[in-house]
Formats: structure tokens, C-alpha cells, sequence
């Protein structure tokens, strides 16, 4: 089981059966404000979507190919983060990360994925961490762009949202630009 205290506020933990009710509440609870920026949020409709979804997620993590872990913000559920992809053949990590409207503006993802690029480096052993945001999506974009990740490119029209399709920035961080900030 995986479970990373990052600060007195924050915890991850693996996505778990436990977890359904609430990841289904707050997507649907927050559906118009999450589905402006995720495609998979308008497909939910039952909790049984959402255990479908954590059940596919542990398999991908035993395969040591993925990792979605609920973040706990104060004890409560207020998003998830993680991995959508472990490349190990690579050492490439993707982060892929999204938060309730309720828990916006309090440093929390910001301190979760400079949580996560840590872990891809130093208990992974992966040499690169990638960030994907659609171009759009500042609040999503600052979080790399805070962290000091490097634009990398734009990916054109990979993305198909309720607004139409949408194009994807990459932000990249290696292991020795994350070392040679402090990070270590």
C-alpha cells in the first residue's frame, strides 16, 4: 500500500476501495467545474464507474506502470495526483493531477507534485518527470511552470474536451536540473 505524508495537510494514498463514495461525491458534485478540463468526468455517473476506475488503477500500479493516489487535504478527500505513466525502460514519469474547486488557491497541488518529483527521483529512479496541461488551463500549467519544469512543446489538438479539442503544453524537469535547484 502506498501512503506519502507530505506535510501536516497533505497525505497521498493509494486509490482503495474505501475511497469510492468519496472520489464519486466530488466528481459529481464538482462535475461542471472539473469537466471543463476533463474529458472522463461527464462519462461518471455511477459509483460503480468510480470502483471500476480504482480497480484499474491498483492493477496498473501492482504493474508498477502507474499510481493515482487520492490526495487528503486536512483529512478530507480533495483530489487525486499521481502517475498516469511509469516508463521504467525509459525513466520517464508522467504527472497527471486534478483538485476540487473547494480546495483551489492553497499551495495544495503545488506541494504535491514537487512530492511526486521527489519520489520519481529518488525512489524511482526515474531521470525525467513530464507534466501535460492543456494549453487552456493556467491554473494546471502554473503548478510546473512554479516548480521550475521547462516548456517543452505543444502537442496539437490531443485532447478532446466539452469546448472542442484542445492542444497539450509538456513541461519536463530531469533528475540534475531538480538536483541542481536544491531539490535533492
Amino acid at each position: 500500500m502506498f501512503s506519502y505524508e507530505i506535510d501536516n495537510d497533505i497525505v497521498l494514498e493509494l486509490v482503495a476501495a474505501k475511497h469510492t463514495a468519496d472520489l464519486f461525491n466530488l466528481t459529481v458534485s464538482d462535475k461542471a467545474y472539473l469537466g471543463e478540463w476533463l474529458p472522463w468526468v461527464d462519462q461518471i455517473e455511477k459509483e460503480s464507474e468510480t470502483a471500476a476506475f480504482i480497480q484499474s488503477s491498483r492493477k496498473r500500479f501492482a504493474e508498477q506502470t502507474a499510481l493515482d493516489a487520492v490526495i487528503l487535504y486536512r483529512g478530507e478527500t480533495a483530489g487525486i495526483a499521481g502517475f498516469n505513466r511509469i516508463d521504467t525502460t525509459n525513466g520517464v514519469a508522467s504527472v497527471g493531477y486534478w483538485l476540487a474547486a473547494a480546495f483551489q488557491g492553497n499551495g495544495i497541488m503545488t506541494r504535491t507534485v514537487r512530492a511526486l518529483t521527489d519520489y520519481a527521483f529518488e525512489e524511482l529512479s526515474m531521470h525525467k518527470v513530464e507534466v501535460r496541461a492543456a494549453a487552456g488551463n493556467q491554473a494546471s500549467r502554473s503548478v510546473p511552470e512554479r516548480l521550475g519544469f521547462s516548456e517543452e512543446g505543444t502537442i496539437r489538438e490531443v485532447e478532446k474536451l466539452r469546448s472542442g479539442r484542445v492542444d497539450h503544453v509538456v513541461y519536463g524537469m530531469l533528475k540534475r536540473e531538480w538536483d541542481a535547484a536544491g531539490n535533492e
